[in-house]
């Protein structure tokens, strides 16, 4: 019995390592580009597995005129011939091929991504074709990579995997910006006697919605397993239409027992420059394409805007540093006192301890004054989460944020509260009802101990990772307002 054409297939990646030189090979793909050169066809397929295209040569005459007539860009071919040493430029071998079986046929007039170059706008437009490109095969090539990184990181740290609700109950950060979720009649949903939605009648016989955070579930593993992260999606409701908002993205949230706030931010530092090194030693073909392509958009902006460094400067930075660390009081007096802030260079002028710092000061302290990302702790309760622990001044949590150059706050998190009556207080003093969260401050009753925990956005990862600018280029299907194709 004969194998499918998969099974006689050789991944593109595979056939420009060289071993395969001078062998009968099969390879399979999608053609990029074509050009005829005296008497002599060529063309160039990819596959995916990688940024490189493999050269295929064909003789006219000896490939029938309809198969030749049907290679066009996008087509999905199957070729068969031997590899052999490219003679010329830009590539180490190419395929001889003898045999070329069309898949499937790309009509040259209607195919949109033709060999020229195309505006990241209007490739998301054509977001189901876009992946076809250099650019997005290189973006979420990453983006797997650094999934699995992220994993193996975890892994072998002793934690475990924790699957936590996407349809809940609970509002982790108190924002209120939520997807509803519910199967009542939403033209004539049954009502109370006092005129409110009846959502007893729903399935879930309450109110629900899609989860803004793991977190409160992600507490309740670590004080089983000891250390637990969560790898999932989150939903936010914001009507935020920016380059750097998403209504549905991925989130990485661990949560550890018997972890303080030091060892949250050890955590925290350790697992970006892990993340970052897998990325260089196993991405560094597409980086340094994006790293050309990077460089190439920051010639086009003035040069006030431009960044100091490239995008694989700016990665090895993150690697050569220890991150500084410093209060969120300390960093105020920074930000009060800098010329950026007498001169009123910030939009957001700082004024007072207390103010909620915006991504213009997080980027001064990395970018400008320390040179270097920063780790901000003990914020201000006021501008804090209920969860957070509350430090023995009474007005500061444990909290803190890790700051990236070019792109601001990429780490959130705290020493989560552990003591059932200033975790009770909090929670009440910012309007959330004990009924609503009796489950998380039972945990508080029942052998509690201090723990902490972090969030990190996916999609800020590879943003920085990437160099790319819109958060909408680094997910496959972005959601946003106005948004929901696929």
């Amino acid at each position: 019995m004969e194998g499918t054409i998969a099974s006689k297939r050789i991944e593109i990646r595979d056939l420009l390592q060289g071993q395969h030189t001078g062998a009968q090979v099969t390879a399979m793909g999608w053609v990029r580009n074509k050009r005829e050169s005296k008497n002599v066809f060529f063309f160039t397929l990819n596959d995916g597995s990688c940024l490189q295209a493999l050269q295929v040569v064909a003789d006219p005459a000896q490939t029938p005129e309809e198969v030749l007539r049907k290679i066009s860009v996008g087509a999905a071919l199957a070729v068969s011939g031997q590899l052999v040493a490219s003679q010329g430029k830009g590539q180490s071998v190419e395929l001889q091929a003898t045999d070329i079986r069309i898949l499937g046929e790309a009509d040259p007039e209607k195919y949109p991504l033709q060999p020229k170059k195309h505006s990241l706008e209007f490739l998301r437009e054509i977001a189901h074709l876009r992946m076809r490109t250099n650019t997005f095969g290189a973006i979420f090539r990453i983006r797997h990579h650094l999934q699995f990184a992220i994993h193996q990181f975890f892994n072998e740290r002793g934690f475990f995997n924790l699957h936590t609700p996407i349809i809940t109950a609970s509002d982790a950060e108190g924002a209120g910006e939520m997807f509803q979720v519910t199967t009542l009649d939403l033209k004539n949903p049954p009502r109370t006697p006092e005129g409110e939605i009846d959502y007893k009648q729903d399935f879930f016989e309450r109110s629900t919605n899609l989860t803004v955070s793991g977190q409160l579930e992600g507490e309740l593993g670590a004080l089983a397993l000891g250390k637990i992260y969560t790898f999932g999606p989150t939903f936010r409701a914001e009507n935020s239409n920016t380059s750097r908002h998403l209504a549905e993205f991925w989130m990485i949230e661990p949560e550890m027992a018997f972890y303080e706030l030091e060892d949250n931010m050890d955590l925290a530092e350790d697992m970006l420059k892990y993340v970052i090194r897998y990325a260089l030693e196993h991405c560094a073909e597409d980086l340094e394409f994006l790293a050309q392509r990077a460089e190439e958009e920051e010639k086009q902006k003035p040069q006030q805007e431009r960044s100091e460094m490239g995008l694989l400067q700016r990665l090895q930075f993150v690697l050569e540093h220890p991150f500084e660390r410093l209060s969120y009081t300390e960093a105020i007096e920074i930000l009060r006192n800098s010329q950026h802030n007498r001169k009123k260079k910030f939009q957001y002028l700082i004024e007072a301890w207390g103010t909620d710092l915006q991504s213009e000061h997080e980027r001064y302290l990395v970018e400008k004054h320390f040179k270097k990302p920063v780790i901000l702790y003990n914020y201000p309760a006021a501008i804090k989460s209920f969860y957070m622990r509350l430090n023995e001044d009474g007005k500061t949590v444990g909290a803190m944020d890790i700051l990236f150059p070019g792109i601001g706050e990429i780490v959130g998190g705290s020493q989560r509260e552990e003591r059932y009556q200033e975790l009770k207080e909090r929670a009440k003093s910012m309007g959330i009802e004990e009924e609503a969260i009796a489950w998380y401050l039972e945990t508080r009753q029942f052998g509690t101990v201090p723990h902490s925990g972090f969030g990190l956005g996916f999609e800020r990862l590879m943003l920085f990772v990437t160099g790319m600018t819109n958060i909408r280029d680094v997910i496959a299907f972005p959601r946003f307002p106005g948004s929901a194709e696929f």
